[in-house]
């Protein structure tokens, strides 16, 4: 009830079901493993600050003990309820590991694969790979997936503030390849 409170933004609820379970005895370590997992499941990268708050609050918790972490808890309760929410990296680790149980191994690209010796080298790998760096904005054009996924799209940004400058930069960058 705690977790579905937050992830819809009710403040009240998400700290009444969090003081039910610290009054059951349930462990302040639970409680801020589930605000970790929640801010990487459900907030994202519409809020990326608050997996650094909830990882903190971990941390803090440990550090201040009880009662007073009670006050660090509602803190980051507060925060992850009122954070913009999605669940856009979630659903691409989804999709990359079904993908992968589908697909199995598939051969890595030879302009990506380390060339550490001569062998490999005479084998082509690492042959035509571009340094992203050496491009303007550190980014080039270039097949990175599997041929038989190579126009594969995992991650589809949400409908939010920081996820827009993801997509916004994915476009320009990507341009039609992925129709972001």
């Amino acid at each position: 009830a705690m977790i579905k409170s937050l992830r819809g933004s009710n403040i009240d609820a998400a700290l009444y079901y969090m003081s039910r379970l610290i009054d059951g005895g349930e462990s302040v370590d639970f409680i801020t493993r589930r605000f970790v997992i929640f801010a990487s499941e459900d907030i994202g990268n519409a809020n990326p600050n608050a997996l650094l708050l909830a990882t903190t609050t971990f941390q803090a918790v440990q550090l201040i003990g009880w009662p007073e972490s009670r006050i660090i808890l509602s803190q980051c309760a507060t925060y992850l309820a009122t954070s913009p929410k999605s669940n856009a990296a979630y659903m691409a680790i989804n999709h990359a590991q079904a993908l992968v149980s589908q697909t199995g191994a598939l051969p890595v690209p030879l302009q990506i694969r380390n060339a550490p010796t001569k062998l490999v080298k005479d084998l082509n790998y690492g042959a035509d790979y571009q340094y992203a760096h050496d491009y303007d904005n550190n980014f080039v054009v270039m097949e990175f997936m599997p041929d038989a996924i190579k126009h594969v799209k995992l991650y589809e940004p949400g409908n939010n503030a920081n996820e827009a400058k993801q997509r916004q930069f994915l476009r320009e960058r990507w341009k039609d390849k992925y129709g972001y």
